[in-house]
């Protein structure tokens, strides 16, 4: 038996996302661009995937940029924000993604804007009194601070930070990867400047995402050589994902109280049954419901001498998890998260990520395995 469970790593295509891409993969195949009737009608699809997206999340349609994804929208978003709009300094954590740390880091060295990070405490909370104390400086700044870890699942009170920066003149972008389409986002009440999202992330297809832009903000392209996307993102448009985007967006709003009831059940029931199990267990970052991204759980396992064994040992018994980004799967240092809040670096931790599609027959097969894995192999 083999068990999925790091979507926050990536997630299934759903069948429905597939049913409404095949159509346009057969046949509409004509360029966007191009003015006869095999342009005008990959057009016309590409402009209702447009404004389904943004009625979701209650925005503009001409506020929507379409992506290769979250990086290339993080990218986009910060980049511009220091040659369009005057930034001179990058407010951000050390938790972040690295679509944007290394963004940031790269703008200071191509730009000169300052970078300066925020505090955060043992459990990934940003320290905002400390914010607002940075913002009360004369410099423009942006705030780049992610809306929920994807390592360990500390939730960002985006409104409280809306605010601060709305008072200090700041513009606010925010990492949404692992938050869009998993709650519901109305940009017109939260009055942010920069959001994202990638669709292999609410099971959709790879390669496509997007970046909400306020209108009252400029955008420069990162990506030159047409005037594609209101002239913001060269390129001819990627159809046949913006499609299955548009309709992964469909699926994850159809019912999207009943997918966080039935998530957040399966992630307390394995908090629980881990905490009934070993002694010591530990979690990194927020566990309740209100704090904490309901589809991630970052596990802190008691320490053994075999902890660099766990991972491999789990996907041998067919369980899939991770023990961070997927994004750093390839490096030795480990992740920069955990070190960021200061977490024992000693001891094994798993990311546990669930999806819709994940039922509570596999979390208990999951948990029957990890115990197996503790008792016979690890100990």
């Amino acid at each position: 038996m083999a068990i999925y469970l790091d979507n926050a790593a990536t997630t299934k295509i759903a069948p429905e996302v597939i049913e409404a891409m095949l159509p346009v993969l057969r046949d509409g195949f004509g360029n966007p661009s191009s003015t006869h009737s095999f342009g005008r009608k990959s057009k016309a699809i590409l402009e209702t995937s447009r404004r389904s997206i943004a009625k979701h999340i209650n925005a503009n349609p001409s506020e929507i940029i379409f992506t290769s994804g979250g990086t290339e929208a993080d990218n986009i978003a910060i980049n511009s924000a220091v040659s369009s709009m005057g930034v001179n300094r990058i407010i951000t954590t050390s938790l972040e993604h690295h679509a944007v740390g290394h963004t940031a880091s790269a703008a200071a060295k191509q730009f000169g804007v300052q970078v300066e990070i925020v505090d955060v405490d043992n459990k990934g909370n940003v320290d905002l009194n400390k914010l607002e104390t940075m913002l009360q400086t004369n410099v423009k700044t942006i705030v780049s601070l992610m809306h929920a870890n994807n390592e360990i699942a500390t939730l960002l009170p985006l409104k409280k930070v809306s605010a601060l920066c709305r008072k200090y003149n700041a513009l606010f972008h925010s990492d949404t990867v692992q938050t869009m389409g998993h709650y519901q986002f109305d940009m017109q009440d939260l009055d942010i400047d920069y959001v994202t999202c990638s669709a292999h992330k609410i099971h959709g297809p790879k390669g496509i995402g997007f970046l909400y832009v306020n209108n009252k903000v400029r955008v420069e392209p990162l990506i030159h050589g047409g005037s594609q996307e209101r002239g913001f993102r060269g390129g001819t448009e990627n159809i046949y994902g913006i499609v299955g985007l548009a309709k992964a967006m469909d699926l994850a709003h159809e019912d999207l109280e009943g997918h966080q009831k039935h998530i957040q059940g399966l992630k307390t029931h394995l908090i629980n049954e881990l905490k009934a199990y070993f002694s010591d267990v530990q979690f990194h970052g927020e566990t309740s419901a209100e704090k904490s991204l309901y589809t991630v759980i970052n596990v802190c396992f008691p320490k053994t001498d075999k902890s660099s064994m766990l991972l491999f040992t789990l996907d041998l018994k067919g369980i899939a998890v991770s023990g961070g980004s997927a994004c750093t799967s390839g490096a030795s240092v480990g992740s920069h998260v955990l070190r960021g809040i200061n977490a024992d670096m000693t001891r094994p931790n798993a990311r546990f990520s669930f999806s819709r599609y994940t039922t509570m027959e596999e979390i208990d097969f999951a948990i029957q395995q990890v115990k197996v894995v503790y008792e016979k192999t690890l100990a």
